[in-house]
């Protein structure tokens, strides 16, 4: 992961014990890509259903049926091993019991901020909502259970899915029995720029989707981007990253598992650790190199690793802390001797794994409840990952009585006639004027005082 040159200023002296090998952020906004990306739209926009089906035959191999029926997708768990099944229904229970007690805290409210004017506010899910589910080189089970089932825990009322076709029979079927599993509405086997144009202008169904979520490869990504402003999105994605702070009561072996763990993910996904101890920064890097000789996707986890892993030194726990919020990494794994210190100071990240028996994959596969859609990066900023808040509206309301109006009018009516804008400054005053003028309407409440 990178570190600018003003960000190294703010952070002071750090020892490398490996610099990533390319000088600069992953590309994200490949020119290729975006004119790709563009044209396909342009011709999904104009040209309908037709230009979906040439793409999926000229990118996918697929010219079957776009859709599957309830039946078609009841029985994909079929095909699946018994303990593959097992696990993914485990998955589906435990992120959807987590995402239903997310909803459960946003509870709705009203607050009487003078007399009888009331302010309150709605959670209200948006309408409808379109999920990519990856399934490309490495499909991602649980990507179902991320999207359509926590859209659906939000109380979206309708949700579309759709995943790339993988092979000659179709899309994958555990793919489909997560989609399945979460409940969404229908599912199309589409894959990438089309799937995600065809659920935009309403293709699909009846509607555009009001919202498109899931992750993707890099056209994917353009995609949504391109999209974004005609419906929203989750957020913008990029290459998986991992980072860990760890020091010498850590496990040097499992450190190196768990950042190959998402260094496979791609070959240009940062893998970073910080650490207090020069001694296990470099225990750490010797483990690598050995899991990377047994390793089954050695040439993509050893890329990712050559060129975008990181191991930094960090003179204390706060310089540490420091190192890890200027990455702002996508998952980041605590392994320390004081791992509340970490959970307490850190800001930037979008999930994080605390204690050694603590890891990312727990996540990515569902199990441990929480969300694996997540902001890379830097942008945990200002971003957080995907859950049942991004699907829910937060819609306030304000009711106000005629004896509100002492509390509301006069100042309106001022500020108003400072700013210039007489029609506004109108709306105030003709209730000052009619308060207890309208049949009915008085009840002994005293004129306003305009002095």
């Amino acid at each position: 992961m990178q570190i600018t040159p003003s960000e190294a200023t703010q952070l002071g002296p750090l020892t490398w014990l490996k610099k990533p090998a390319v000088d600069g952020p992953p590309a994200q906004r490949d020119p290729k890509v975006i004119e790709r990306v563009t044209e396909m739209l342009r011709e999904i926009e104009h040209r309908g259903l037709d230009a979906v089906r040439q793409y999926s035959q000229e990118l996918d191999g697929w010219s079957g049926s776009l859709e599957l029926d309830r039946d078609e997708l009841r029985r994909s768990g079929d095909a699946l091993p018994a303990d593959v099944r097992a696990a993914l229904e485990l998955g589906y229970k435990r992120t959807n019991r987590f995402a239903v007690a997310q909803r459960e805290h946003l509870t709705d409210f009203e607050i009487e901020l003078a007399d009888s004017v009331i302010c309150g506010q709605r959670y209200v899910p948006v309408s409808r909502v379109g999920a990519y589910l990856p399934a490309g080189r490495f499909p991602l089970l649980a990507s179902a259970f991320m999207t359509v089932g926590v859209a659906k825990a939000a109380g979206v009322p309708t949700v579309l899915a759709c995943t790339p076709p993988s092979g000659e029979h179709g899309a994958h079927p555990a793919v489909l029995y997560g989609a399945y599993l979460s409940g969404a509405d229908r599912v199309f086997t589409i894959g990438g720029v089309q799937a995600l144009g065809a659920m935009a202008f309403g293709l699909l169904d009846d509607a555009p989707v009001d919202m498109l979520v899931g992750a993707g490869n890099a056209f994917v990504t353009e995609a949504k981007r391109q999209l974004f402003g005609q419906v929203g999105i989750d957020l913008l994605a990029g290459p998986s990253e991992v980072a860990a702070i760890a020091d010498e009561t850590a496990d040097p072996e499992w450190i190196a598992a768990d950042l190959l763990g998402q260094a496979e993910h791609g070959p240009n996904s940062p893998a970073a650790l910080v650490t207090t101890s020069e001694a296990f920064g470099q225990q750490v890097i010797d483990a690598i190199e050995r899991q990377l000789e047994i390793l089954t996707t050695r040439e993509i986890a050893g890329a990712a690793w050559r060129d975008f892993g990181s191991v930094v030194v960090a003179r204390d726990a706060a310089q540490a802390a420091a190192v890890s919020d200027v990455w702002g990494p996508e998952h980041l794994e605590i392994q320390t001797a004081d791992d509340d210190f970490y959970l307490k100071t850190l800001t930037n990240y979008g999930s994080l794994f605390l204690g050694r028996w603590s890891t990312v994959a727990y996540s990515d596969k569902g199990i441990a409840g929480t969300n694996h859609v997540l902001p890379t990066g830097k942008t945990s900023r200002y971003n957080a990952g995907l859950s049942v808040s991004r699907f829910l509206k937060p819609l306030t309301y304000q009711r106000a009585g005629k004896e509100g109006t002492a509390a509301l009018a006069p100042s309106v009516e001022r500020i108003s006639a400072f700013e210039g804008l007489a029609a506004h400054e109108a709306t105030a005053t003709i209730r000052i004027e009619n308060v207890g003028r309208h049949s009915g309407a008085f009840d002994g409440t005293p004129a306003i005082d305009r002095s």
